[in-house]
């Protein structure tokens, strides 16, 4: 088992961890409610984890994970369909729900 990505906010790691899962990744969240023992120890010591089960799946894990952290840092994107502008981190129009056409 290894270490193939950690951040302060479970939301992000939660949304790393959906993106290698969909690839047939299994892992597992570590230090998932630590944040209680913030004090005792080092805020960073305190970050959820998430851990790859096979070490053969790691390289691909992290692969995975800068492309969806490129993918959310990218730019806003105007619907096909109606034209709104959506957030980069949106995968479905907020105005008419039409799912996101990648080029």
């Amino acid at each position: 088992m290894k270490l193939v990505y950690t951040h302060p906010s479970i939301i992000v790691l939660g949304q790393a961890r959906n993106s290698i899962e969909r690839e047939g990744i299994e892992c597992v969240v570590r230090n998932e409610y630590a944040s209680g023992a913030i004090g005792e120890l080092a805020p960073i010591d305190a970050w959820p984890e998430l851990w790859v089960i096979s070490d053969r799946d790691f390289e691909n894990a992290r692969s995975v994970i800068e492309q969806s952290l490129t993918r959310v840092e990218g730019a806003d994107w105007a619907c096909d369909q109606c034209g709104a502008l959506c957030p980069a981190t949106f995968d479905w129009c907020w105005q008419c729900a039409t799912e996101r056409i990648t080029r």
